[in-house]
């Protein structure tokens, strides 16, 4: 294993390498190893809060499962946003279960953990992915040799067993595919092939052996060959030397940041028939606003504030008034006004 301290790095607060297409296993516990999902409910908010997530930044998940108290993510980035996202991402999900449930303070356990994989090799898919969706045999959720994986509910596994097109739109199965040279139309190939694995964990040589092959994913900050280590040790060494301390402060603009929503709001202008300067002109509580600044919000990860000044809505408090006003009755003009914006991106609501 490489050591991160020869580039002058310390391991008690990992840098995150952050780049377009960038792949990664993503992994959070809860603080102090309690439960993050008390019920069902709560899993499927936190689905639908990383469903919103891939909308704002963009990202694809290639194989994700929810356990008791962590859940897994293979992740890709094509656009260098792991930590926008994740931000958004852990902190909007605490919000979230913390007023469901009436308590208070941190949900997770210090930073999320984010192995960098090497996305140009389908072999590394198919590691990170089967260990993945192996997670509740491995923790025994259900009984090995008695009982099939596709019981387990809370995982991407039991999408990759159902026709092609079936499924979350953030959520791809080629690439973990590929890499066991197997499409979406071999459902049962795959399946077959991850109830062999399922038994090897009965055998304790088969679970050796599959432990052994997943020695770096758990314990090391990379997945890949030599080539990839070398690409690695160079974004580090960048970073060491201050060319991209934005990779590791987040504070560069991302390509889901102020420049996507510059270009969002001037399609969203165009299709409700408007010019930057009637911007200006129009009451800060204008519907107009209302729905532009819901669609920025849904549609990119920029910041409140940023929003309220881009749109003169004045203190961002307004923003989050319109957010709310559209997710729950807009209305007959505000919803003409969504549709309006929606038919500019050629996409249902």
């Amino acid at each position: 294993m490489f050591d991160l301290s020869l580039l002058g790095l310390t391991m008690a607060r990992p840098l995150r390498i952050e780049y377009a297409g960038a792949v990664y296993h993503v992994m959070a516990r809860g603080n102090q190893g309690q439960s993050i999902f008390r019920d069902d409910r709560d899993r499927e908010r936190f689905l639908e809060t990383l469903g919103e997530a891939c909308e704002k930044t963009g990202w694809w998940i290639h194989a994700y499962v929810l356990m008791g108290n962590h859940y897994h993510l293979l992740l890709e980035t094509p656009e260098p946003n792991l930590v926008t996202g994740m931000k958004w991402l852990q902190g909007t999900y605490t919000q979230r279960y913390n007023t469901r449930h009436k308590v208070f303070g941190h949900l997770f356990q210090g930073r999320y953990k984010a192995v960098v994989i090497d996305g140009q090799s389908p072999a590394y898919f198919e590691v990170v992915g089967t260990y993945i969706h192996l997670n509740p045999a491995r923790a025994g959720l259900i009984g090995v040799g008695k009982e099939r994986l596709r019981r387990y509910r809370w995982s991407s596994y039991l999408w990759y067993l159902k026709p092609a097109g079936q499924g979350p739109p953030w959520l791809r199965r080629d690439r973990v595919l590929e890499g066991l040279r197997l499409t979406e139309k071999n459902r049962r190939g795959y399946e077959a092939y991850m109830e062999s694995r399922v038994l090897e964990l009965g055998l304790k040589a088969g679970r050796q052996e599959l432990e052994e092959k997943w020695r770096a994913l758990r314990r090391g900050w990379y997945l890949g060959g030599e080539s990839f280590f070398d690409q690695l040790t160079d974004k580090l060494g960048e970073i060491v030397a201050g060319k991209k301390r934005e990779s590791h402060s987040g504070g560069a603009r991302r390509a889901h940041g102020e420049t996507a929503a510059r270009a969002l709001l001037a399609r969203g202008l165009a299709a409700l028939e408007l010019r930057p300067a009637d911007l200006a002109e129009l009451p800060k509580g204008a519907l107009e606003k209302t729905v532009l600044a819901w669609w920025l919000r849904q549609r990119t990860a920029v910041s409140l504030r940023w929003v309220g000044q881009l749109l003169e809505m004045g203190h961002y408090t307004r923003v989050t008034q319109a957010v709310s006003r559209m997710k729950r009755k807009p209305g007959r003009r505000l919803e003409k006004l969504k549709q309006c914006l929606l038919s500019s991106e050629g996409g249902p609501a």
